[in-house]
């Protein structure tokens, strides 16, 4: 046989490209191949990418800058597994840019992420496509766009998945979107709650802290609530408590029991179970501040609930708060406070809190954390509301200077509850003295000129409830306070003007009071209140009627008429009018008897003034005077003067007394015109004997020497009082010997007439 020759190869077609294998240090040129239509090429492309991704921020952004996450979007839905996987992972890690994120809301591949979120998809796509969706759930726009797009449903399903990192980026995504309440609602028809609730069996902390966070949030829910008590999920949160080594996961577990105790069932359950009373004994006893506040905040929250408060009551929740008031940390002290507040609405607890509570409550009134000095002062204030066993027990404890001193606090709401301690406190006598003699009027100065209205509401009910007698408002009005009081009836806020009104009625208890509220313009304002049916109330209308009532003068200018309890008293006039029936137009501002004797004679009606006071010069008006100078509501004493007229002013001159202005002839006359009758009283007591020109030159003189002289005339001008009325005086003599000896009021009135006849007559 011959000897075989070997066969040639054959050599590659012409028109096949050789194998070749690049190696490339460039991302750019990465980015280039991801346009490839191969496959290996396409794969080893994304795998370098995401690899790239993997080292940093600053190479997610040279990755954006170079063009790589629109082409990558195409990858999504590759036919080629691996392609598609590579493409997946490089999205998980760069959805984490805030600049990718926008680039892909904006190209709209959300539906295609989720969609990788399917069942038969292998664990690393579910991995990279929850932690896609994670990142992108962080902001709401993105919230929207998943839930839209159904991406609910697949996440709450991968919670049961066998693989821990889907598992975290699944409950973190769900977390994400229930902060919303639509996909709250949606979680509850999905059922999520049992597998979130197995999520806190997890070894991994950070899965359970996820599921525990997502817990305190939905089941701000009702419906969730009961889906977690129905699951036994209570009795999982406080297993959790109770292991030591859990102590990591002990605050969230806290804010879901929080939750649940708002619920009466589950309130009921906790409390049956020994559940309540364990969970009061470990905050009690933890030291940890924050477990301690997320208890008391816990606390705080189903106290809310009347029934609930009972039950606490009887777990003895008293003595837990009263121990957190002595924590270090101020965020516990405050909740604790808080806590107090709401308990304080159950009497029992008020009753407990007056001997353990209360002091400790107003040593942290002295603090200086103003938020604790707040809440402190809040739980004083309801623990003295209605109380007056704790509001002598915060005297008692030294209180009333630490809350006049909280007047002064930066915090509105630190001021607005120590005015409402104070207030509860005054209503008692020996409270209210107490509290006025720490300068409280002073210290109120702020509150009222506050901007917030429920301060201004407080600080001027603080007034009303403080100014009961004449010192306090002595020193009210002395040291500025009735200035700012008076421009709070001018407040568009209800309760403010209700408030402002009531303290202005208070005040207006004497003259001198009366009189400068008048000065600053509170009968104005409260006119102007009144007029409106929106803004007028009980008070407003009674604060007018108190000022008129202290400034007769004043009130019968402005009515026309006095009340029969109105008692005229020296120093009250009668302003002139044009007819005698015509009141004065509200608004009018009613002239200081100076002003008006300085005016020159015209054609109203005289000015009437009654004064039984002898015409020696007296001493300058003190400020208790109760004839004080009153100009639409300036009390009519130091600053008046009457209008000095003589027989030739006949027209324009003051008649002293009950009566019309008298003419140089008088005839005797009935009705107000008494002053003739006064003067004939007078004639025939002293008189008798005299020849009738003796008495009528006697009188004139009197007359004449009871009217001051005009500025310039005899004496330099001097500060001018009203003159006496002799007259008057006699009248008032000779009834009231004729009327106190009758005991029956028939027989006082019917004396009173027939002598008022008689010396009509006479």
């Amino acid at each position: 046989m011959g000897k075989k020759l070997k066969k040639e190869a054959e050599p590659p077609p012409k028109d096949v490209f050789d194998p070749l294998t690049i190696e490339s240090k460039k991302a750019a040129t990465v980015v280039l191949m991801l346009n490839s239509p191969e496959e290996e090429i396409l794969a080893k492309a994304c795998e370098a990418i995401y690899k790239f991704a993997l080292k940093g921020e600053e190479n997610k952004a040279t990755l954006l800058e170079l063009g790589a996450v629109e082409p990558l979007t195409k990858l999504l839905t590759h036919e080629d597994k691996i392609v598609k996987r590579n493409a997946t992972m490089i999205f998980g890690i760069l959805a984490s840019n805030n600049d990718v994120k926008k680039l892909l809301r904006e190209l709209d591949v959300m539906n295609s992420v989720i969609a990788q979120l399917a069942p038969e998809e292998e664990v690393v796509i579910h991995e990279f496509a929850s932690l896609c969706l994670a990142n992108m759930s962080a902001e709401y726009t993105s919230k929207v766009q998943i839930f839209e797009q159904g991406g609910l449903e697949p996440l709450i399903r991968l919670l049961s998945s066998p693989d821990p990192d889907v598992k975290k980026n699944s409950i973190e995504c769900i977390y994400n979107l229930v902060q919303d309440f639509q996909c709250r609602a949606t979680l509850q028809e999905l059922n999520a709650v049992p597998p979130i609730l197995d999520l806190l069996k997890s070894e991994f902390p950070v899965i359970q802290l996820l599921a525990l966070k997502t817990l305190g949030v939905i089941t701000n829910d009702k419906e969730s609530r009961t889906m977690l008590r129905d699951n036994q999920g209570v009795d999982q949160l406080i297993k959790i408590l109770e292991a030591k080594e859990l102590n990591d996961l002990h605050i969230e577990a806290l804010a879901v029991i929080a939750n649940c105790l708002e619920d009466m069932d589950t309130m009921v359950m906790i409390q049956q179970t020994g559940g309540l009373k364990k969970l009061l004994t470990f905050a009690e006893n933890s030291t940890i501040p924050d477990i301690q506040k997320n208890a008391a905040k816990a606390i705080t929250k189903a106290a809310y609930d009347s029934e609930n408060r009972k039950l606490f009551h009887e777990q003895e929740v008293e003595k837990c708060l009263v121990t957190l008031l002595g924590s270090e940390n101020d965020g516990t002290k405050i909740a604790a406070s808080q806590a107090i507040s709401v308990m304080s609405e159950n009497s029992a607890s008020k009753e407990f809190f007056n001997t353990q509570g209360i002091p400790q409550l107003i040593q942290l009134l002295k603090s200086d954390n103003e938020e604790v000095r707040e809440a402190a002062a809040l739980a004083l204030a309801n623990l003295s509301t209605c109380n007056s066993a704790n509001a002598n027990a915060i005297a008692e404890a030294d209180g009333i200077d630490p809350l006049i001193n909280t007047l002064s606090s930066k915090r509105d709401g630190a001021i607005a509850n120590a005015a409402t301690v104070l207030t509860n406190m005054a209503l008692q006598e020996p409270l209210r003295t107490a509290i006025q003699g720490h300068d409280v009027m002073r210290a109120l100065h702020g509150p009222l000129r506050s901007a917030n209205t429920v301060v201004q509401s407080k600080a001027a009910l603080t007034v009303a409830a403080t100014a009961c007698d004449a010192d306090a408002r002595a020193e009210l009005r002395n040291s500025g306070g009735l200035e700012p009081l008076v421009e709070l009836l001018r407040s568009k806020n209800e309760e403010v003007r209700r408030h402002a009104s009531w303290a202005v009625m208070v005040c207006a208890g004497d003259e001198p009071m009366a009189g400068e509220l008048c000065r600053l313009g509170a009968l104005e304002i409260l006119e102007e209140i009144n007029l409106s049916l929106s803004r007028k109330n009980k008070f407003s209308e009674a604060a007018y009627n108190k000022l008129l009532n202290s400034n007769l003068s004043l009130k019968y200018s402005q009515l026309g008429y006095l009340s029969s309890s109105n008692i005229i008293s020296d120093g009250f006039y009668d302003y002139g009018r044009l007819l005698y029936f015509l009141q004065i137009s509200p608004g009018t501002r009613l002239l200081p008897l100076k002003e008006l004797c300085l005016q020159e004679p015209n054609d109203l009606r005289a000015i009437l003034l009654i004064n039984s006071k002898t015409s020696d010069i007296s001493p300058p008006p003190s400020t208790e005077d109760k004839s004080s100078d009153i100009g639409y509501g300036r009390s009519i004493s130091s600053s008046s003067s009457l209008r000095r007229a003589s027989k030739e002013r006949a027209n324009y001159r003051f008649s002293t007394g009950l009566g019309s202005p008298t003419e140089e002839k008088p005839e005797p006359a009935s009705g107000r015109n008494t002053s003739l009758s006064k003067s004939t009283v007078k004639e025939k007591g002293l008189r008798k004997g005299r020849g009738k020109k003796e008495e009528e030159k006697v009188k004139e003189e009197e007359e004449v020497a009871a009217i001051p002289k005009l500025p310039g005339e005899g004496t330099t001008d001097k500060e001018w009082f009203p003159p006496s009325d002799p007259d008057f005086c006699v009248y008032v003599h000779e009834v009231t010997k004729s009327i106190l000896p009758k005991t029956n009021i028939r027989d006082q009135i019917e004396a009173l007439a027939n002598f008022h006849f008689r010396s009509c007559l006479c």
